[in-house]
């Protein structure tokens, strides 16, 4: 029997809600859900599904920790991140965030999606607009931000959970089970 363990860091809600959707998900009674922390350990799941929020091109330190800690696992990340879908970026920060998981895991994949950011970051691309230099930078990342104000939404959901679906299945670590998606 396979053990499935969601973890996750989220500082403004949309990890978490990621996580949970994910965690829903899964339908088999041997899973668990954490948020981590200090305590949080890797020794009892097979399958780890770590959730981070990407923080200036990487994720949080405690995720960083906490991946350090996983060995011979099997490991699905998922992630929030302000930035749009900007393939470029999304592929960067899968090879940089990825390459935090040790080799003796079997890294399966990463799902990112945008989400809302804090009001004071919007505030700080306010104030951009008031030099020349920086105007019509700051208006695109204004615009950003309002669209990142609509995600996580439930499409971003539903894409998480067929992802993860998606890599459990290509691994053949589903052993039948199915992904509830109707949670």
């Amino acid at each position: 029997m396979m053990r499935y363990k969601v973890v996750f860091a989220s500082r403004t809600g949309n990890t978490e809600l990621l996580a949970k959707k994910i965690y829903h998900a899964i339908d088999d009674p041997s899973k668990d859900i954490e948020r981590i922390s200090s305590s949080t350990s890797a020794f009892d799941a097979d399958v780890y599904l770590v959730g981070f929020w990407v923080d200036r091109g990487t994720c949080s330190p405690e995720v960083m920790d906490f991946l350090d800690s996983i060995h011979n696992k099997d490991v699905i990340l998922f992630g929030t991140c302000g930035t749009g879908q900007d393939e470029i970026y999304y592929n960067r920060l899968t090879r940089m965030i990825s390459g935090l998981v040790p080799g003796d895991n079997r890294y399966l994949g990463t799902y990112l999606c945008q989400g809302k950011m804090p009001m004071t970051v919007r505030k700080r691309y306010e104030e951009w607009l008031k030099d020349e230099k920086m105007a019509a930078r700051a208006e695109y990342m204004i615009r950003n931000f309002d669209e990142a104000l609509l995600h996580p939404n439930e499409q971003d959901l539903d894409c998480a959970v067929g992802f993860v679906h998606r890599m459990l299945e290509k691994c053949s670590l589903s052993g039948g089970r199915e992904l509830n998606t109707k949670e």
